[in-house]
């Protein structure tokens, strides 16, 4: 990162999306800061992925009363001359084609693949547009792509530590359980403590069932893992079991960890030369995901 973008974080994500002379555009023969809504297309790299129908159309409601108050953030397509693809702001493009708008404010920057990501997962984290599961992808892509320190982000964005921390946690949580918290079904509170848990979608499926308040959740959490005791004494470490789970879920079979001090090992057993090359495509297709 060069020393003038780190200087730019460090004044905080107004000023990553400031409109500088040297890098805004205004397409002519449109009014300054719009375009045609028909040439405006949502970026690949669109950090969220859940629009619900009713958000949009709370959304649309007021725009169809007061406008757009806050422009969307676009760059230039690189593959299609004259048109323009969304860094920030798809939901209010959505609401906007909704009810019929022929043109939409936009700020126009001159952003690379890299950068245009970078400020969509700012942008998007920032307005809280996420959904827990979405906010803690946004949040573990920053610091592995982009290489920020959850200090860093902590400062940039104006959240604590402990709740980026916290946040990344629950995408350790199984596929179900995240399902109920992006539907809604589960508060990030209920993920939060599901985390540290054995068994985590059972419980939830419990919580659901019964209908329980987060202080609820904790105790029956707490309850739990007192239980957890083996006859041994030995404690059995809910979160190593949602990790082994995770990893499990991801490669499709059955994984081993084993923890030792600050290290460990990840035990993956494969049966014959067919599977080991089976499990070796299942890496390819994660590291090109």
């Amino acid at each position: 990162m060069s020393e003038m973008k780190r200087q730019v974080l460090g004044r905080g994500l107004s000023a990553l999306l400031d409109a500088t002379p040297g890098n805004i555009e205004v397409k002519q023969g449109v009014a300054p800061g719009t375009l045609p809504i028909e040439d405006i297309f949502p970026g690949e790299n669109q950090p969220r992925r859940s629009f619900p129908p009713e958000e949009i159309e709370s959304l649309a409601c007021s725009i169809r009363e007061k406008g757009i108050l806050q422009p969307i953030l676009v760059r230039r397509s690189c593959r299609e001359r004259g048109k323009f693809e969304i860094v920030a702001g798809e939901r209010r493009f959505r609401a906007a084609k909704q009810i019929g708008l022929t043109e939409i404010p936009v700020v126009i920057r001159l952003l690379s693949d890299k950068e245009a990501l970078e400020l969509g997962l700012l942008e998007n984290i920032q307005r809280q547009d996420l959904n827990p599961i979405e906010e803690g992808e946004a949040y573990r892509r920053l610091a592995e792509e982009f290489n920020h320190t959850q200090e860093t982000l902590s400062r940039i964005l104006g959240k604590s530590r402990s709740h980026i921390a916290n946040t990344i946690r629950l995408l350790t949580l199984p596929s179900k359980v995240q399902e109920y918290l992006i539907s809604g079904q589960l508060t990030s509170g209920h993920a939060r403590t599901l985390v540290s848990v054995e068994n985590p979608e059972a419980l939830a499926e419990s919580i659901l069932a019964q209908g329980l308040t987060v202080r609820q959740t904790e105790e029956l959490c707490k309850e739990k893992t007192s239980r957890s005791r083996t006859s041994s004494g030995q404690v059995v470490h809910p979160e190593k079991e949602n990790l082994r789970h995770h990893l499990s879920e991801l490669l499709k079979r059955q994984v081993d960890l084993i923890l030792k001090g600050e290290g460990g090992k990840i035990i993956i057993p494969f049966c014959d030369p067919t599977d080991l090359d089976q499990l070796l495509q299942k890496f390819n297709q994660i590291r090109d995901a």
